[in-house]
């Protein structure tokens, strides 16, 4: 369950301190003048997303809402103690009546796209525009030159260890990586550690959750957030997805699949293949 401090990226335990800082920084990232470039899609997006973060920033920021808030996180994770009543047969009829229609979307969507597996998280948003450079460094105290990859596709997945999203995509992510490597495919993660150690959380605490996942495509480290920036990035996870000349070409935000991954490779060298001279 997503909570208001997870929309923060604090822990419930935090300060107030803590969360008046997180709630800033997330604030200036949903800026309109940040986002003023972006399509209309992606400020529909952000414009929800700051809506949000003020609704969460009202309740954590007043004690008495937050204690109220607090108290009904721990109900909703106590034992249901309430008998659940059977559905009548006008509930039942309704509800397989919805389950017909929402498998015949899905039929709908299989046949006008002649894919083979059911879409996954929010579409892909095309971008034409170049990638910002960076140099970070990595976990095992190497560093990442984006500069380095030119000729390669590149996936650059944003994530935070806070982000429910974020560890549910990891074995995706390392799958890509392990099977579209020789594809020409480059995996970078960049962690989000200027929020990571707003919430007290050490590089070694990163390296550690990210051995629970098995994951080895390099993983740079947003010290500063600059790169965050430079990206004008949303919520998490964001990933994009950059062709061998240096251009963003997709974004996607929200939970990646190897599908997504596999599919947007495939569409990204067509496009190349499509711009060679015959």
């Amino acid at each position: 369950m997503s909570t208001l401090y997870a929309l923060l990226g604090v822990e419930p335990d935090a300060s107030q301190e803590a969360i008046e800082r997180a709630y800033a920084q997330q604030r200036a990232r949903y800026a309109p003048e940040r986002v003023a470039e972006l399509d209309p899609e992606l400020q529909r997006v952000a414009a929800e997303r700051s809506a949000e973060l003020e609704r969460a920033y009202r309740v954590l920021a007043d004690p008495e809402r937050r204690r109220q808030y607090d108290s009904s996180l721990k109900a909703a994770k106590a034992p249901g103690k309430a008998p659940q009543r059977g559905l009548t047969p006008r509930e039942r009829r309704f509800a397989i009546a919805g389950a017909l229609v929402a498998v015949a979307l899905i039929a709908l969507f299989w046949v006008l796209t002649g894919q083979n597996v059911a879409p996954q998280g929010q579409a892909m948003s095309e971008m034409n525009r170049p990638a910002p450079l960076f140099v970070a460094p990595t976990l095992d105290g190497g560093t990442v030159r984006l500069e380095d990859y030119r000729g390669q596709v590149v996936l650059l997945n944003f994530w935070g260890t806070w982000c429910e999203p974020c560890k549910r995509e990891l074995p995706a992510l390392q799958a890509a990586h392990e099977q579209l490597s020789r594809d020409g495919l480059a995996v970078i993660g960049i962690n989000l550690t200027d929020d990571e150690k707003l919430q007290g959380r050490s590089e070694a605490q990163i390296q550690a959750f990210l051995n629970q996942f098995g994951v080895t495509y390099p993983i740079a480290l947003d010290l500063e957030g600059s790169i965050t920036n430079d990206y004008r990035v949303f919520p998490l996870p964001t990933s994009f997805f950059i062709d061998p000349e240096g251009t963003i070409r997709y974004v996607h935000i929200g939970e990646l699949t190897l599908a997504d991954v596999q599919a947007t490779l495939i569409r990204m060298r067509g496009e190349t293949a499509g711009r060679s001279p015959t």
